[in-house]
């Protein structure tokens, strides 16, 4: 069985453009919340973006939300 990364999410700098997109890294896919695609967002917006994601999935895994 392989185990779970620590983290799930992580961000790119777009091509051709001065944009960042925040991914899934299990998928390779441009992350989405609440019907927005996170693939257009300033450099300190998507590591802010980045960091709360993976504090809620590490807190998912662990069951502490609800």
């Amino acid at each position: 069985m392989t185990p779970k990364p620590a983290t799930r999410y992580n961000m790119r700098k777009n091509d051709h453009n001065e944009w960042w997109t925040v991914y899934d890294i299990m998928s390779g896919m441009a992350a989405e919340v609440a019907g927005t695609i996170l693939n257009r967002c300033e450099m300190a917006e998507a590591d802010d973006i980045v960091d709360l994601l993976n504090a809620e999935y590490i807190a998912r895994r662990k069951g502490s939300t609800h």
